[in-house]
């Protein structure tokens, strides 16, 4: 049976596992190696690390802590955070991830896409897009952990993203962003049916049933989630989680 790649999203801040509510309001979760633990024992297809601080502090996501990861996780990760160069990427590379997360350099520097994907790759480089409502003007594309509007066309964005040589693109709805009510359905299919690149979806899911809309409704490749993936029960008790086989068999066997 085909189905999507299930991706939990761990952001990282203070060398802290958090969660956040439409890019603030962060909450301390735990330990992120420990989740990688878990999540090994629970089967991940993959995980996505993210330093949401890097880029404003102007550094690159910790080689340290992603070598700690690479030593611990049975599965592949791709890590993100205040990449700049093709030092950096060779550094997280080396570190051990198979894949970076590139947000607000790609927008500063397209042709930094096209440079990386030459050098490493089309499917070692992600392009992650934020996209937020701005008053007056319809969704727009955001940078800097979702604090500078580019006004671009979130569309339009990704388009340019895939010919500079993208291999993936993971589309992330900052009003959705911790809401738990589900992804931007519209504006994933919109992206999906406009690039031929996998285009992975973030941003909202508070149930497995939202995993299996995305997919069926707006052709997302991969279904990447943070909240329903650390949070337990209608109280939001912090419980590391992810579905087990025959949960996914039956989300994804009739569709």
């Amino acid at each position: 049976m085909f189905r999507p790649r299930i991706i939990p999203v761990l952001l990282l801040k203070d060398q802290g596992l958090v969660k956040s509510k439409q890019f603030k309001d962060y909450t301390y979760i735990g330990d992120p190696i420990n989740a990688v633990r878990i999540y090994n024992d629970l089967k991940a297809d993959e995980l996505v690390f993210l330093d949401i601080e890097a880029t404003k502090e102007n550094r690159l996501i910790s080689s340290e802590f992603i070598k700690n990861v690479g030593e611990e996780a049975n599965m592949p990760f791709a890590a993100g955070g205040g990449i700049k160069t093709i030092a950096d990427i060779r550094t997280i590379l080396s570190a051990g991830a198979e894949k970076v997360i590139i947000c607000s350099h790609a927008a500063e520097n397209p042709d930094f896409i096209l440079e990386a994907s030459e050098t490493f790759g089309s499917s070692t480089i992600v392009v992650c897009i934020d996209v937020k409502k701005a008053f007056l003007k319809g969704k727009k594309v955001w940078t800097k952990g979702g604090s500078k509007n580019i006004g671009a066309d979130p569309v339009e964005y990704a388009k340019k993203m895939a010919e500079k040589g993208a291999g993936e693109i993971i589309v992330q709805s900052i009003d959705n962003d911790g809401m738990m009510a589900g992804y931007d359905i519209e504006l994933i299919k919109t992206i999906s049916e406009n690039v031929s690149i996998p285009v992975v979806a973030l941003g909202g899911a508070g149930n497995l049933e939202h995993l299996k809309q995305v997919y069926k409704e707006a052709h997302a490749t991969g279904l990447a989630a943070a909240s329903i993936f650390v949070y337990q029960g209608k109280m939001n008790g912090v419980l590391i989680n992810y579905p087990d086989r025959k949960e996914v068999e039956e989300l994804f066997g009739n569709i």
